[in-house]
């Protein structure tokens, strides 16, 4: 995997059949598990009319759709889906990372992920497909198959798959636990089928060969967070993660472009890392690479 190298992850598919935008508006309604009474008050309009732009009685204006929309905390990419359901041209453009005025997000990113280091950092899209890395990721997927990091990769499919790092992982039970969960809520709030298709693809995933069973000490009640524990050429390393996301895009990619930097959950992993960054060559893994670069 090469280090900060931006990949364009797969164009979105358009709709496959049209949709009504009352239907659509009730979906995420429902989704958001508000009643019509609720979201009326929330959008102090009335349930009259927002029963009549649901059964398509009335037809919402484009400010009205981005208005229930708002209320409803629908993504970007839904709400283009909206206005044009309503007969609307879409408002927010969805660029490639490639894109020149993209330039100071993918600054921004490079610049994350590259001080992190020495501790590991990627960038991932909506659907967990790996954008950027920085040089500290790389050692630790060294053991996967080759065909699983062909571009485009993804990272969840890279952790638990049989061929990926999964062997790597000690407490391997826990961590599906935690990524089949992070899904599932990614999966309430976006209404994607991709990621409905990956969490089944997962979740039927065997075990490892001789995987941790998890005990009463794994339960996340006992951590502050679910770590990933890995083990590795530079011995055990566990870390815990934090996700990076930019404040108020208006832009369909940025809108779905997320950093997970990982943090050493011990003295150990932190002193090992550090180590093994002292160690490389100057110039050896360092040299940065971007997208149309």
């Amino acid at each position: 995997m090469n280090t900060l190298s931006l990949a364009q992850g797969a164009p979105s598919a358009p709709p496959t059949a049209s949709r009504s935008v009352g239907d659509l508006l009730r979906e995420w309604r429902q989704r958001r598990r508000m009643s019509q009474l609720l979201l009326a008050a929330e959008a102090e309009i009335s349930t009259r009319h927002l029963s009549f732009v649901e059964s398509g009685r009335a037809m919402p204006s484009r400010e009205m759709v981005m208005h229930l929309a708002e209320r409803l905390d629908v993504p970007l990419r839904a709400r283009n889906a909206l206005l044009i359901a309503a007969g609307y041209a879409p408002l927010f453009r969805e660029r490639p990372l490639s894109d020149p005025q993209l330039s100071a997000a993918r600054e921004a990113v490079e610049l994350v992920l590259k001080g992190h280091e020495p501790y590991p950092a990627l960038a991932i899209d909506r659907h967990w497909t790996i954008v950027a890395t920085n040089n500290a990721l790389s050692p630790l997927v060294a053991g996967a198959s080759p065909d699983l990091l062909k571009p485009p990769v993804n990272a969840l499919r890279l952790s638990l798959h049989p061929d990926g790092i999964a062997a790597s992982i000690v407490n391997w039970h826990a961590w599906r636990e935690h990524v089949l969960a992070r899904l599932q809520r990614q999966i309430d709030v976006s209404a994607d089928d991709t990621l409905r298709a990956l969490r089944d693809e997962l979740a039927a995933y065997p075990p490892p060969p001789g995987a941790e069973v998890p005990d009463a000490g794994d339960s996340p009640l006992n951590q502050i967070a679910v770590p990933l524990r890995l083990r590795t050429p530079l011995g055990e390393l566990s870390f815990f993660s934090t996700t990076t996301v930019f404040g108020t895009p208006v832009d369909v990619t940025l809108s779905e472009l997320a950093i997970e930097a990982f943090f050493p959950a011990d003295p150990q992993t932190a002193a090992a890392l550090r180590e093994a960054a002292q160690s490389q060559p100057v110039g050896g893994a360092g040299e940065q690479r971007t997208a149309g670069a």
